[in-house]
């Protein structure tokens, strides 16, 4: 009798026609949609939701001189560090990147002897010994590039390339 009383109870509440009540059933049955069709979900039916007018990516600090000669020689004049004071620990840093992206071609030493040069494979690297540069005209060349030299603003953000430049500046005055 209990045997058969328990065995109603189990198998009264199971419905195979209708199953149980699902939660988000979306999460299960989710609708496929193609790559690049279009799609309802915003406003104009084609594109997604574009930035504010004027806004930037977070972390970007603008630049205000142009990649030009003359933009190039208002940063020299004007362009000034914001790093107030550099501690070992940061020129330890600054060492790191010099040597990972400059020092293949400038050398360790910033003489113009990097390994790429000393192969023949770039010629006509400059020494810094020879050149009148500055903090601010390192970081717009390493912002912009000059010559065959690509920007690295990819590679170093800006206060990357800060650091890099004050340890041009102190490579230089070794020289």
């Amino acid at each position: 009798m209990i045997l058969l009383g328990l065995s109603a109870i189990v198998t009264s509440c199971h419905d195979k026609k209708s199953p149980n009540y699902q939660y988000f059933p979306n999460m299960y049955e989710s609708v496929g949609y193609e790559t690049y069709a279009e799609s309802n979900a915003f406003k104009n039916g084609k594109e997604g939701q574009l930035p504010a007018v004027g806004s930037i990516k977070r972390g970007y600090v603008p630049y205000e001189y142009e990649n030009s000669t003359a933009g190039y020689d208002l940063a020299k004049l004007n362009s000034k560090s914001p790093l107030d004071s550099i501690s070992p620990k940061d020129m330890d840093k600054a060492k790191e990147l010099f040597e990972i992206y400059c020092a293949i071609c400038h050398g360790v030493a910033g003489n113009g002897k990097g390994k790429l040069a000393t192969q023949g494979k770039i010629l006509g690297i400059p020494s810094y010994a020879d050149r009148v540069i500055n903090e601010g005209s390192i970081f717009h060349v390493q912002t912009y590039g000059l010559n065959s030299m690509g920007s690295y603003a990819n590679q170093l953000d800006a206060h990357e390339r800060w650091l890099v430049a004050a340890y041009v500046v102190k490579l230089k005055s070794e020289l």
